[in-house]
């Protein structure tokens, strides 16, 4: 069974900055890709970054311009740096593991609230 450590998540006002780190406890390059997904109160759960094996990325249109998604390979170890949040950022965060295109293994997630 897959494990994560997931970290970073917490409240800041609008305009500020957070840092989400994901470590799965298997190798972040045996798979598609890792990143997250974000479900707000009473929403679907969303797309929000996701980086391959290979380096590529992938963003939402909200978050691009404002998130960035890196990894450090030595850590297995996968950043998403939030910055300019704004109130509808907030929402909690799923880190992910993408198999292939039907499999997806999720992360508890971790709780971003972002004030006015």
């Amino acid at each position: 069974q897959v494990q994560f450590e997931e970290s970073g998540g917490g409240s800041v006002q609008a305009g500020g900055s957070l840092r989400l780190s994901c470590r799965p406890s298997i190798s972040i390059f045996d798979f598609y890709a890792v990143g997250w997904s974000r479900q707000a109160p009473g929403k679907e759960r969303e797309l929000v970054a996701h980086i391959t094996a290979g380096g590529s990325t992938n963003y939402s249109d909200s978050v691009k311009d404002r998130f960035t998604i890196s990894r450090d390979n030595a850590k297995n170890t996968v950043y998403l740096q939030m910055s300019y949040l704004q109130p509808e950022d907030t929402a909690v965060y799923y880190c992910k593991i993408i198999r292939s295109a039907v499999s997806t293994i999720w992360g508890l997630g971790t709780q971003v609230t972002v004030s006015p």
